[in-house]
C-alpha cells in the first residue's frame, strides 16, 4: 500500500481508505470488525465515517456505524495511533429530523455537540479529520450541476463561525485536522482565504464524488486542490458499484445496493449505462476487473490522496484494496479518456 502526503499535514494517508456507510444496515457489526483487520492486514490507515451513517439515513439506526467502529476501537486501543479515524457533521438538511431535532447547521453550538456526540460513539478522545459532511448554505452539490440563486442566503451560517469553532475544537484538542465535502470551488477557497487572513486552522482535504462517470471534480476543484495542497478524497469511486459492471443490462442482483435501495439511482441513467458499458468492455479487453480498472484510473490521478471504497463482503474488499497495486498504462489511460469524451460526466 502506498500512501499521500495529506495535503500541508503531517498526515499520511493510504492510497485506499475504508468507508464504512454500510455499517449497522447492509453490513452486521461482525462484519464491518472483519473488515476492518482485512483492511489494516492489506496497509489501510484511514477509516471514514458520518454523524448521519449508515446510510440509507434512518431514525432508528443513526450514529449506528460511528458506534461499530467505536466498540472495535475500545477493543483495540493499541492501534489507535496507527489509524486515521474520519467523520463528518451533517450540514442543513430538512430530510434529518431526528438529528439533534433537524437543527444541523453548522453553527458553534451545533458543531459542538455533533463533535461530542461522534467522540462518545466512537469511544476516543479525538478526532484526526473532522469534516463538514455538506455545505450550509444554498448551492449545487449532491448531483446538481448548476448554481441557483437562493432567497433563503439570510438564514446560512457565517463560513468564519463555522471555521472558528473548528479551529477552537482544534485547540482544544478534540480534533487534529479539519475539511470539507461536497464543497464547491468558491467554497473551498473562501474557507481557505479566511484561515489565511485570519490564522485559523486550514482546511485539509475536501471529499467529493469522483469517479469514471463524474469527473466534475477536475473542472474546478482539480486546480484549487492542486495549486492550494487541499487533496481529494475520493467518495463513491466506483459509482455505487455501478462500474463493476454487475447492473448491466438490467441486472440486479440480490445482495446488490441498487436493488435493495431505489433511492440509489445516481448512477442508473441510461446514459451512465452506455459509458459503464464501454469502461466494462475496455476492462475486459485489457484483462482487468472492471471495477479494479475504475479504481486505479482513480488513484492515478494526482490531485487524489486516497479513494473511499465501501464493500459488504470480504471478497469484494479484497479486490477492491488489490487495486491498489495497479498501475495503468498510459495506452489504456488514453484508451479511458476517448470514452470519457465520447460519454462526458453522464452521472455527475
Amino acid at each position: 500500500m502506498d500512501y499521500r502526503p495529506l495535503g500541508r499535514t503531517p498526515l499520511t494517508t493510504s492510497l485506499i481508505g475504508l468507508g464504512t456507510m454500510t455499517w449497522g444496515e447492509q453490513n452486521s457489526e461482525v462484519e464491518a470488525h472483519a473488515q476492518i483487520a482485512q483492511a489494516l492486514d492489506a496497509g489501510v490507515n484511514l477509516i471514514d465515517a458520518a454523524e448521519m451513517y449508515p446510510v440509507p439515513p434512518r431514525a432508528e439506526t443513526q450514529g449506528r456505524t460511528e458506534t461499530i467502529l467505536g466498540n472495535w476501537l475500545a477493543r483495540n486501543r493499541s492501534r489507535r495511533d496507527d489509524l486515521i479515524i474520519a467523520t463528518k457533521v451533517s450540514g442543513r438538511a430538512d430530510w434529518l429530523p431526528w438529528i439533534r431535532d433537524g437543527q444541523t447547521r453548522l453553527t458553534r453550538g451545533q458543531i459542538t455537540a455533533a463533535l461530542d456526540a461522534s467522540l462518545g460513539r466512537l469511544q476516543t478522545d479525538y478526532i484526526d479529520l473532522y469534516q463538514l459532511h455538506w455545505p450550509d448554505r444554498e448551492t449545487n452539490f449532491f448531483g446538481q450541476l448548476g448554481y441557483e440563486r437562493s432567497e433563503s442566503e439570510a438564514a446560512t451560517t457565517p463560513l468564519l463561525e463555522t471555521l472558528s469553532t473548528l479551529d477552537d475544537l482544534v485547540r482544544a484538542g478534540k480534533i487534529r485536522q479539519i475539511g470539507v465535502s461536497n464543497e464547491t470551488p468558491w467554497g473551498l477557497m473562501r474557507f481557505l482565504e479566511i484561515s489565511e487572513r485570519l490564522g485559523l486552522t486550514r482546511m485539509a482535504s475536501i471529499q467529493n464524488p469522483y469517479n469514471l462517470l463524474n469527473r466534475t471534480f477536475e473542472v474546478g476543484l482539480a486546480e484549487i486542490a492542486h495549486r492550494e495542497d487541499v487533496p481529494l478524497l475520493a467518495y463513491s469511486p466506483l459509482a455505487f458499484g455501478v462500474l463493476s459492471g454487475k447492473y448491466l443490462d438490467g441486472a440486479r442482483p440480490p445482495a446488490g445496493r441498487l436493488t435493495r435501495f431505489e433511492r440509489f439511482q445516481r448512477y442508473t441513467n441510461p446514459q451512465a449505462e452506455a459509458a459503464t458499458a464501454a469502461y466494462v468492455e475496455l476492462a475486459r479487453s485489457h484483462g482487468l476487473e472492471p471495477a479494479q480498472m475504475a479504481l486505479a484510473y482513480v488513484l492515478s490521478r494526482p490531485f487524489v490522496s486516497s479513494a473511499l471504497i465501501g464493500a459488504t463482503t470480504t471478497a469484494q474488499l479484497a479486490s477492491n484494496l488489490a487495486a491498489s497495486e495497479i498501475r495503468l498504462p498510459d495506452a489504456l489511460i488514453a484508451e479511458i479518456e476517448a470514452i470519457h469524451r465520447e460519454h462526458p460526466n453522464p452521472a455527475p
